[in-house]
């Protein structure tokens, strides 16, 4: 199903957007050496439910998982790139952390993730993978417009993360979004351009480029969920919802602040 939202349901976007944003942002500023994912979860949970918001990962049941997720937030650390379930592991000095964030708010989801490294070591690697994502992303949302086709925005992505030199993984990407987190089309981190549906004004996406450093191959955790990179090697993950405008793409999860 592609949604396409009209303008009172574009507002009501930007607001969950907002939220996601926010969220996100104070989880980093709380993420030290020291904190353990859980904590982590059940701050997720306490500012979402605060916010009047609805999780869109606690009941989550899809056929790549084993459902249900059962928490509030992805926290994925080192060699996990999706899907990360927290448990109990307490971050280290130099660990590589992503947070991947959904929620529903006023009817509308909203869908984003950082990476960043915690406490004072900055692997000089894994700054420049989180880097080369978040040009990805800034890329991809460059080639997003109205009339512009999907393989636009996937070609865009794989351009950058093929010149930084990392394999790239084509079974999960990002995707359509609206009153439900996952919706079509598929946007592939790689792709031809002017192929693929084409944007309309109104359509959501959620853009996620994600790499891992030396493979393309995932594999899954005992937990049903937690997908890493096969070799072990440390991964990084970047991710905006946009709306598609009649100009061109809004970025709707931007905090609305300025975080240090």
């Amino acid at each position: 199903m592609i949604e396409i939202l009209n303008p009172t349901e574009l507002a009501r976007a930007k607001e969950t957007g907002a939220l996601v944003a926010d969220i996100l942002q104070t989880l980093k500023s709380r993420s030290a050496v020291g904190t353990n994912l859980l904590d982590i979860d059940g701050w997720a949970e306490s500012m979402i439910i605060e916010a009047g918001a609805q999780s869109c990962y606690v009941d989550y049941a899809p056929s790549f998982g084993r459902g249900p997720f059962g928490h509030y937030i992805c926290t994925a650390v080192n060699d996990a790139v999706l899907h990360g379930m927290p448990h109990d592991y307490t971050l280290a000095d130099g660990d590589l952390l992503t947070l991947d964030l959904a929620v529903v708010l006023g009817g509308v989801a909203a869908d984003a993730a950082i990476s960043f490294v915690v406490g004072e070591t900055r692997p000089p690697e894994s700054v420049a993978m989180i880097a080369a994502t978040e040009r990805a992303l800034s890329a991809g949302i460059a080639a997003a417009g109205p009339g512009a086709r999907i393989g636009d925005i996937s070609h865009a992505i794989g351009s950058v993360l093929g010149a930084a030199g990392y394999p790239i993984n084509t079974q999960f990407g990002g995707h359509g979004i609206g009153s439900t987190m996952h919706q079509d089309p598929h946007v592939s981190n790689t792709g031809r351009p002017g192929r693929g549906y084409r944007l309309r004004p109104g359509l959501l996406l959620a853009l996620e480029p994600w790499v891992m450093a030396d493979t393309d191959e995932l594999v899954t955790d005992a937990d049903g969920w937690t997908l890493r990179s096969v070799t072990g090697c440390r991964t990084a993950h970047s991710e905006h919802t946009i709306a598609i405008t009649d100009s061109g793409a809004e970025i709707l999860t931007t905090p609305t602040r300025a975080w240090v």
